[in-house]
């Protein structure tokens, strides 16, 4: 991994420990965008003709990284975008389960909307709140993240597949923003229904790309009749009106998800497997010794999963402190985030540890 290190010029000056807030900007990533804005420069609109044959490889990379069909990929600006656009097709009367305090984008697309909602907490006991919360309240639909953006707190894959068997009619959706890029996930095998992300994050691919992966199923399960905004056809759009093209209203942007590919292709030379095993033992290293130093949550301490996001004991006097020693990280909650990627070090760890002494 040291090698890859070297990906990013910003770590030779700070310990960067933000992720969960903003991915890096990579040397191949920085390239790409080069090169592909003076080709804009020399080309108009004839560099513009390729447009189709790069979304169709952006949605085979995805659909390769996440085990997703190409033709089941749509390509939004971001998650925020596309769970909108999602939402607005799904009946009002349906009534959905949330997760207490969730990321905002995802909680207040469905309460903004009138449906009946119901939550679970965001505890230790994660899980069988859920559980709970399906068996009381039979909901129509279950909308959550599977990382928790302040604490870092994971939903176990295993749980939403005993989930989904014992409750086949419920429809999972998830965002997985501070997810996707962390670990293999292959989709198709999956419990979720539809798995949505921005990319700036764990995949750094810039900002402006993200995507939302469908089962098969979805087709006839939502309608966004009101969303014919898209006629744009292809080899993964057959149609006027395909259901992927509801998804992806307007022009899409070359250099963006040009970017996603470009940040993916990098992720795939490096190794997906590769990045998990490091983001896990970097995850059991911190976990450890931030609970050591009584600086974790209980959920974070007592849950046998968990992401490589902390959030840590701190006021505004800590964080200041860290900052002004270049350590990189986010106030959230009540308390200090901080989140390890795979181009992080042990070394990372320790000189966090002595500046919280």
């Amino acid at each position: 991994m040291k090698n890859f290190k070297k990906q990013f010029p910003l770590l030779e000056q700070y310990t960067y420990l933000d992720t969960a807030a903003s991915g890096l900007l990579s040397e191949t990533l920085l390239e790409f965008r080069q090169d592909h804005d003076l080709d804009f420069l020399i080309g108009g609109s004839i560099f513009r003709e390729k447009r189709d044959s790069l979304f169709l490889k952006v949605r085979k990379s995805v659909g390769d990284l996440f085990g997703c069909a190409p033709n089941l990929v749509a390509l939004t600006p971001n998650f925020s975008y596309g769970f909108n656009l999602l939402m607005e097709a799904i009946d009002r009367s349906k009534k959905v389960l949330l997760l207490q305090n969730d990321y905002p984008s995802v909680n207040w697309a469905v309460e903004s909307r009138g449906f009946k909602v119901c939550y679970a907490e965001i505890d230790e006991n994660l899980e069988n709140n859920i559980a709970e919360a399906v068996s009381r309240e039979n909901p129509d639909f279950f909308v959550f993240s599977l990382v928790q953006y302040i604490n870092g707190i994971k939903i176990d894959p295993g749980f939403l597949l005993k989930l989904k068997q014992q409750n086949p009619d419920l429809l999972l959706f998830a965002d997985g923003t501070q997810y996707c890029g962390t670990e293999k996930f292959d989709f198709e095998a999956s419990a979720l229904d539809v798995l949505g992300a921005s990319a700036y994050k764990w995949l750094n691919a810039g900002y402006g790309n993200g995507f939302f992966l469908f089962k098969e199923h979805m087709q006839e399960k939502i309608a966004p009749a009101g969303l014919e905004l898209k006629e744009l056809q292809g080899k993964n759009k057959p149609h006027k009106g395909s259901f992927i093209g509801k998804f992806e209203p307007g022009h899409l942007d070359t250099l963006n998800f040009g970017s996603l590919k470009t940040a993916i292709d990098l992720i795939k030379q490096i190794g997906i497997e590769q990045i998990e095993d490091r983001i896990r033992e970097l995850t059991f290293l911190a976990r450890a010794k931030l609970s050591e130093k009584g600086l974790l949550e209980p959920a974070a301490v007592k849950r046998e999963l968990h992401s490589s996001i902390f959030n840590i004991k701190g006021d505004e006097k800590l964080f200041q402190k860290l900052r002004s020693n270049k350590i990189i990280c986010s106030q959230r909650g009540e308390g200090i985030r901080v989140s390890f990627h795979y181009f992080n070090s042990e070394e990372d760890l320790e000189n966090l540890l002595r500046q919280l002494k």
